[in-house]
């Protein structure tokens, strides 16, 4: 069995993620290496996988036409981002109001005190 390891780049569908593999390849021409990637269709098992998630998956019978890989472990978890947190960011940006009044260029200058000549 093959057993490949990549980040989800797709998380959108249910119960299915897509997850991108990077392989470097050597050019028989120019001896260099350059790197080449594919997207596999893999079934998600019960994780709950988002974008960023380091899996490893391994190949197994087709479960659709484009699907034949499922998720066998979780290497490394994307940091998340909490969902309440953005929303109260938005909604501040969203209606955010000046905290201060600008003052008139004739009161931003110093006074020079009466005392002070």
């Amino acid at each position: 069995m093959r057993t490949k390891k990549g980040t989800v780049t797709s998380a959108k569908m249910t119960g299915t993620v897509g997850v991108t593999v990077d392989a470097f390849v050597f050019h028989p021409v120019y001896r260099k290496r350059y790197r080449r990637n594919k997207t596999f269709l893999a079934d998600a098992n019960g994780h709950d996988l988002y974008e960023g998630d380091l899996v490893r998956i391994t190949e197994c019978r087709p479960i659709s036409k484009r699907k034949h890989f499922k998720v066998t472990e979780v290497l490394e978890k994307a940091p998340r981002v909490d969902v309440m947190k953005e929303e109260e960011g938005v909604e501040e940006a969203m209606h955010h109001h000046k905290s201060h009044v600008e003052q008139p260029e004739e009161e931003k200058t110093e006074k020079t005190p009466p005392d002070a000549q």
